[in-house]
């Protein structure tokens, strides 16, 4: 982030509520001394400050100004193009603004349409499991509490899913009124409860609006909020040029596997094992998990084809699949012949069966084929 700041006017660093985008700004503005400013847009002395908006930012001259919870003041971000750009002819190029929103839909519209050419855009994710392995946590830790800082951190599995349940109880009686007025809360919480019972299936709307009883239209925009609010995940298909039948529908995963766990009422490592969905769990921690480690640089799919070959993961670079990733919940996974014919079609050179830490060391599963434990993965991805 402090990279960016030092070639953009602002950075917009985007991520779901109490992921850590105030903490890390709030370090940001510490380094900074008298140099920075911070305001919380949910403050009303804060809000006050910013009456008369324009005067209040063009006096804060060559100084760097925090605006936590912008996507409450969707008006200001034509303010601050005015601002940015005076500042420019002053001398004072970059490292301007640094705004932080919790939904990235609209955000990055008025950030796209106000702030061209003014703007660098981060997402911040939970924890990863190389990160917190170097802070002594086990990876299994991390699949059951998810990502989310203070429920990975908790005394314990209670105080960590309590923590999560509060955290899904204020995104249903705060941010979905605030974003979405006119979608009942009850029925979001029931699809998103479903999605968590199938995450990293293929998106089905009708059978999803057949179980809430709205239509089709209704679910899809339900699913969009959700993504919106970085709760799930659309991954979408890729559709290489080998003449196969490819499934157009995109899988949806839920993406904090601690969330997944508390919509389905499970607390522990022995919950989580012993339900019909620590597959599908697993499955989708992974995939975030990989997504995280290989930044933004890769843009990630899915792959399946009408006869039922597939890959859980494709990493996609310049337009050309570079990655293609495999997830297996058993430590001695082996490599199924769907998968093999999968790669084969996306001419990947790069495979993996990606398995629990506890299969040992990477190892050959045969040409082009290796199996790795989840946090070698990440960190491999990552780089030095």
């Amino acid at each position: 982030m402090e990279s960016r700041l030092r070639t953009s006017a602002a950075v917009l660093l985007l991520g779901p509520r109490q992921v850590g985008k105030t903490t890390l700004a709030r370090h940001v503005v510490d380094e900074l001394s008298s140099r920075a400013t911070y305001l919380d847009l949910e403050r009303p002395a804060d809000q006050r400050r910013l009456a008369d908006a324009d005067a209040y930012l063009r006096a804060r001259g060559p100084s760097l100004t925090v605006l936590d919870e912008v996507h409450r003041v969707p008006d200001l971000f034509a303010v601050l193009r005015g601002v940015i750009d005076e500042n420019r002819r002053q001398g004072f190029r970059n490292g301007q603004f640094l705004l932080l929103g919790s939904a990235s839909l609209d955000l990055m519209r008025l950030s796209s349409e106000s702030l061209a050419g003014r703007v660098s855009h981060i997402d911040l994710a939970g924890v990863a499991v190389d990160e917190a392995a170097s802070a002594g946590i086990e990876p299994e830790t991390v699949w059951v509490r998810g990502g989310f800082p203070d429920s990975l951190t908790a005394p314990d599995d209670a105080t960590s899913q309590t923590w999560r349940e509060d955290l899904i109880r204020s995104y249903l009686e705060r941010d979905i009124p605030m974003f979405a007025p006119r979608v009942p809360a009850e029925s979001l919480r029931r699809l998103w409860t479903m999605l968590a019972h199938n995450s990293g299936g293929l998106l089905n709307a009708s059978r999803l609006a057949s179980g809430l009883g709205v239509s089709s239209p209704t679910v899809d925009r339900y699913v969009d909020l959700l993504s919106d609010l970085y709760l799930v995940r659309r991954l979408r298909p890729f559709h290489p040029n080998v003449g196969k039948r490819v499934t157009k529908s995109p899988k949806v995963h839920v993406r904090d596997s601690g969330l997944l766990h508390a919509l389905l009422g499970l607390e522990s490592l022995d919950d989580v094992l012993g339900h019909p969905s620590a597959g599908p769990s697993w499955e989708s921690f992974v995939v975030e998990q990989v997504i995280m480690g290989a930044g933004p640089a890769y843009q990630p799919h899915h792959y399946r084809t009408a006869t039922g070959d597939e890959v859980d993961l494709v990493l996609v670079r310049g337009g050309r699949p570079h990655v293609a990733i495999e997830v297996k919940r058993a430590s001695d996974a082996t490599v199924g012949a769907g998968f093999r014919r999968a790669i084969a079609d996306l001419g990947v050179r790069n495979a993996f069966v990606v398995r629990p830490d506890v299969g040992g060391e990477a190892h050959t599963l045969g040409p082009g084929v290796t199996s790795i434990g989840v946090t070698e993965l990440v960190s491999r991805l990552r780089g030095p």
